[in-house]
C-alpha cells in the first residue's frame, strides 16, 4: 500500500480554487481597514488553512463517489480509485478526518466562519452523494458547484470580520461568474469527447447538454453576472466602473480558452500554463484593488450618482458597547 494515491485524492493542486477568498478579504479591508494588522495574520492563516482541508474531504468523496463513471472518461480513469490503488475504507476515513481537521479549525476561527466551512461541506454532500448528487442535474451541476464562489467570498470575510454580512449584491455576482466558469468547463468537456455515449455514461447531465444550450446558459451566466455587478458598482464603489471593461475582457479570454482544443478550462488548476491569462489576471487584479481604495470624486458627477455611505448590511447580535 502507498500513501500516494490518497494524497492524490485529497487534491492540493486544487487548493488554488481558495483565491476566491481573496475578494472576500478585500472587501473586509475596504470596509473596516482597521482589521488588517499583524493581529489578522493567524486568523487568516486558519482561515486558509481550514479551507483547504475541508475542500479536500470534498475532493477525497467525490473521487470515491465517481470512480464507476471515472472508467468512462478517457483520462479520468487512470485516477487513484478506479485504477484499484484506494482501499475504499481508508478512503472514507481520510474524507472523515480531513473534514473533522477543517471544522474544528475553522471553529477556532469564529462561528460564522465555522458555519460558512459547514455549509462548503455539506455543499460537497449535495453534489456527490445520491439521490440528490446535483452534478448530475443539467443546469444544477453548474450552479451547485459554483456556489462555492459566494462561499469562499465568505470564508474569506468572516476571517476578518466575524459580525456583519458581504453585500449580496456582489455574492451573487461572484456565484455567476463561478456559474460561467463551470459552464465554459462543461463545454470544454463536451467538444474534447465526442462520443456521447461515454459522455452520459461519464455524467448523466451530459446527455441533455448540447453546444447549444450551455451556450445559452453562458449567456444567461454572464448577464446575471453584469446585473448584479452593477448592483454592488452603483451602490457602493463606482469608481470600480472603471473595472468593467477588464473584467469583460477577462470573461471573454476565458471563454476563448474554453474554445480551444483539449482546452485547458477542462482543468483550471493547469490554467498557469496559460501565461497570457495568468498576466492579464494579474493586471485585472491589481486595477480592481487599485479602484477599491481610490475615490475618484469626477465620476460621480459625470453619471450624475450621490457616493453611498458605506454601511454593513445586516449586522449580527447587538453592536458592541463603546
Amino acid at each position: 500500500m502507498s500513501l500516494r494515491p490518497y494524497l492524490e485524492i485529497a487534491r492540493a493542486d486544487h487548493w488554488v480554487k481558495n483565491a476566491f477568498m481573496l475578494l472576500g478579504v478585500l472587501l473586509a479591508a475596504f470596509y473596516r481597514p482597521e482589521v488588517l494588522s499583524g493581529a489578522s495574520v493567524m486568523p487568516l492563516a486558519l482561515a486558509v488553512a481550514a479551507t483547504c482541508l475541508v475542500a479536500s474531504s470534498n475532493y477525497v468523496l467525490n473521487e470515491l463517489l465517481d470512480a464507476p463513471q471515472d472508467l468512462a472518461h478517457p483520462d479520468k480513469r487512470r485516477r487513484p480509485v478506479p485504477s484499484g490503488l484506494i482501499r475504499p475504507w481508508l478512503g472514507y476515513a481520510e474524507w472523515l478526518c480531513l473534514a473533522a481537521a477543517g471544522l474544528a479549525l475553522a471553529w477556532a476561527v469564529g462561528r460564522l466562519f465555522a458555519a460558512s466551512a459547514a455549509t462548503l461541506w455539506l455543499m460537497g454532500l449535495a453534489y456527490n452523494v445520491p439521490p440528490v448528487r446535483l452534478k448530475e442535474w443539467p443546469y444544477l451541476d453548474v450552479l451547485s458547484e459554483s456556489f462555492n464562489n459566494p462561499l469562499r467570498l465568505a470564508l474569506g470575510w468572516f476571517a476578518l470580520v466575524p459580525d456583519r454580512f458581504p453585500p449580496v449584491s456582489l455574492a451573487l455576482s461572484y456565484w455567476m461568474v463561478g456559474a460561467f466558469f463551470m459552464a465554459v468547463k462543461r463545454l470544454a468537456e463536451l467538444r474534447h469527447i465526442r462520443d456521447r455515449g461515454a459522455l452520459g455514461a461519464y455524467r448523466k447531465s451530459f446527455r441533455y447538454y448540447t453546444e447549444e444550450r450551455l451556450l445559452v446558459s453562458i449567456l444567461f451566466y454572464v448577464s446575471a453576472c453584469a446585473l448584479f455587478g452593477g448592483i454592488f458598482i452603483v451602490r457602493y464603489r463606482l469608481e470600480l466602473i472603471l473595472f468593467v471593461p477588464l473584467l469583460a475582457g477577462f470573461m471573454a479570454y476565458y471563454f476563448k480558452i474554453g474554445m480551444q482544443p483539449d482546452s485547458a478550462a477542462q482543468h483550471p488548476e493547469r490554467l498557469h500554463h496559460e501565461r497570457g491569462f495568468v498576466v492579464y489576471t494579474a493586471v485585472c487584479l491589481a486595477a480592481f484593488v487599485l479602484l477599491m481604495f481610490t475615490s475618484i470624486p469626477v465620476l460621480y458627477e459625470w453619471f450624475r450618482v450621490e457616493p453611498a455611505s458605506i454601511t454593513p448590511l445586516w449586522t449580527i447580535g447587538a453592536p458592541a458597547r463603546q
